[in-house]
């Protein structure tokens, strides 16, 4: 029997819909309380490796992920001046890909649909102002002047997560003095795989999305202070990262980046927090735990992993205490070796582009293959 009937899940992104969607495929009550009104998701892409495929798998939707975005092999990386020096990425798991592109707001579209077809209840335009813990329950007040009572109460409302401060206390996310630009294009005909480009000043990586579309994204240093980026020049500096990229793939989306509505921009931060990620009824999953930097594509996946092995442990386990033990034990590890290890190429890769030479011992491809054999055992 189940350690639990009811949950309260903060935030419905990724994160907290895939665990919406594990707990009702295990018979357990889930609500989702979503800051938004109504969702407003970027369109441009992501990347899911073949763990995150087999963690969507196991919530029902990894076939239509799939069909809706686009399979591709492992990553060609090559020069500024487009000679491929090794090929990245995981190897295939069973019947997924290396590598799935898709658009972040079909991916949402795909675990929204799901969750809502497995009965979760969605409360859009509030969230959480205060949390009161007794022995045997969660008491929750909300925005919108209502409170109620749940067994468990899960944080996977981001980086800034209300829930985490409430609880856990403050943690600040750190600034790693580098950002990252993503846009979308048409793809480019004979784009057969993904695309890494390094450079002096950044790097560059092309995805194919579906049959018809790609994503870009550029890793740049904007500087130690974070600047803030005039919306008039965001179009002007993303073209300029590309000029020494004098590579067909890329000099035929250059002239394509019109649009400042359309370029996403986001520095780069990081933060992890120590174990335990719970206290008492209350835990954290996805970015409100460790969020990391893209490097090694994995963020979301790992939030999708939480959400999978939480939802298990919540089914199968006596007690909340039980169950959020398991979930430690099968999830703090994994986690912080991929975020350190994300981290740590972060910082190589601003070594590089400020001219620095890397440490002695150094080895970014090794430090990726790695992890990405991290990532392919089992959750």
């Amino acid at each position: 029997m189940a350690a639990v009937k009811k949950v309260l899940i903060v935030g419905g992104g990724i994160g907290g819909l895939s665990l919406g969607i594990g707990l009702r495929k295990k018979g357990i009550e889930a609500e989702i309380v979503e800051i938004q009104q109504e969702y407003k998701v970027y369109g441009s892409g992501i990347i899911q490796q073949a763990n995150a495929l087999r963690a969507l798998n196991e919530l029902g939707v990894a076939d239509q992920a799939m069909q809706k975005g686009s399979p591709y092999g492992q990553i060609s990386m090559c020069t500024a001046t487009g000679h491929e020096f090794t090929k990245a990425g995981p190897p295939p798991i069973g019947k997924f890909p290396s590598h799935l592109g898709i658009s972040r707001r079909t991916l949402h579209d795909i675990l929204y649909g799901e969750a809502q077809k497995l009965g979760v209840v969605f409360r859009m335009g509030t969230t959480v102002v205060g949390i009161k813990q007794t022995l045997d329950a969660v008491e929750v007040h909300f925005t919108d002047a209502s409170k109620a009572s749940y067994e468990v109460v899960v944080a996977a409302d981001g980086i800034y997560s209300k829930v985490r401060d409430l609880v856990f206390g403050k943690f600040e996310p750190q600034y790693v003095n580098a950002s990252v630009w993503r846009y979308t294009f048409p793809r480019p005909k004979g784009m057969e795989t993904g695309y890494m480009y390094m450079g002096r000043r950044a790097k560059i990586g092309l995805i194919p999305t579906t049959r018809d579309s790609i994503y870009m994204f550029v890793v740049t240093m904007e500087g130690d202070d974070n600047p803030h980026i005039p919306k008039e020049d965001l179009v002007p500096r993303l073209r300029s990262y590309l000029d020494e990229f004098r590579v067909p793939f890329v000099q035929e989306v250059q002239p394509q980046i019109t649009d400042a509505d359309e370029v996403n921009y986001r520095p780069l931060e990081v933060m992890t927090v120590p174990a335990p990620w719970y206290k008492n009824r209350v835990i954290m999953i996805g970015d409100a735990a460790h969020a990391t930097v893209p490097q090694l594509g994995s963020g979301a996946a790992l939030a999708i992993e939480d959400a999978v092995v939480l939802a298990e442990e919540l089914s199968k386990a006596r007690t909340v205490e039980e169950a959020f033990r398991k979930h430690m034990d099968r999830r703090y590890e994994r986690c912080k070796l991929i975020v350190d290890a994300s981290e740590k190429l972060v910082e190589w890769e601003k070594m590089e582009f400020s001219g620095k030479s890397l440490p002695e011992g150094a080895n970014i491809g090794a430090l990726m293959g790695k992890s990405m054999m991290i990532l392919q055992q089992p959750i």
